[in-house]
C-alpha cells in the first residue's frame, strides 16, 4: 500500500499512531498488543527517512518514539483527554447511581441528562473538591 503525505501530515500521523498505541497498550504490561507496537515501530523508523531522525531511537533492538518525542508535549494532550473523559464518566456514573441504576429509556432520559449536567457544572466549578467519602475506621 502506498499513499502520499507531506511532512506535516506525516508528523501528525506519528502523533496519532503514538496516541492510539498508548491508549491500547499503556496499561497492558506484558500483555501488549504487539502488532500495534510493530506498526508504531515501522512508522517511527520512517521518521528518519523523512527528515525527522530526532523523533525515533533504537531501544532493545526496536525502533521506538524517542525521548524527545515522548517528552515534547504529546502526553499533555493525552492527559487533557483523560481528564475530560474522567469527569464525563464520573458524572454519568453518579447520575445513574442517584437514579438507583434504573434502565434508561424515554421516560427518564431527560432526568439522567439533567443530573449529568449538574455534576459536570459542579466539576467545572470545583473539580473534585466537594466529593467526600465517609470511611468507617476500626
Amino acid at each position: 500500500m502506498n499513499f502520499e503525505l507531506n511532512k506535516k501530515q506525516f508528523r501528525r500521523l506519528l502523533d496519532l499512531v503514538y496516541i492510539g498505541n498508548w491508549v491500547l497498550n499503556a496499561t497492558r504490561g506484558e500483555q501488549r498488543f504487539q502488532d500495534y507496537d510493530e506498526v508504531e515501530s515501522l512508522l517511527f523508523a520512517r521518521a528518519a527517512l523523512e527528515g525527522m531522525p530526532e523523533l525515533a531511537e533504537l531501544y532493545q533492538g526496536e525502533i521506538v518514539p524517542s525521548r524527545a518525542f515522548v517528552e515534547g508535549g504529546i502526553h499533555e494532550a493525552i492527559a487533557e483527554y483523560e481528564n475530560n473523559v474522567f469527569f464525563d464518566i464520573l458524572a454519568e456514573d453518579l447520575a445513574r447511581r442517584d437514579m438507583d441504576d434504573a434502565p434508561i429509556d424515554e421516560s427518564n432520559y431527560d432526568e439522567l441528562n439533567s443530573r449529568i449536567e449538574a455534576y459536570i457544572n459542579e466539576f467545572e466549578q470545583h473539580g473534585t473538591d466537594n466529593i467526600l467519602v465517609d470511611i468507617d475506621t476500626p
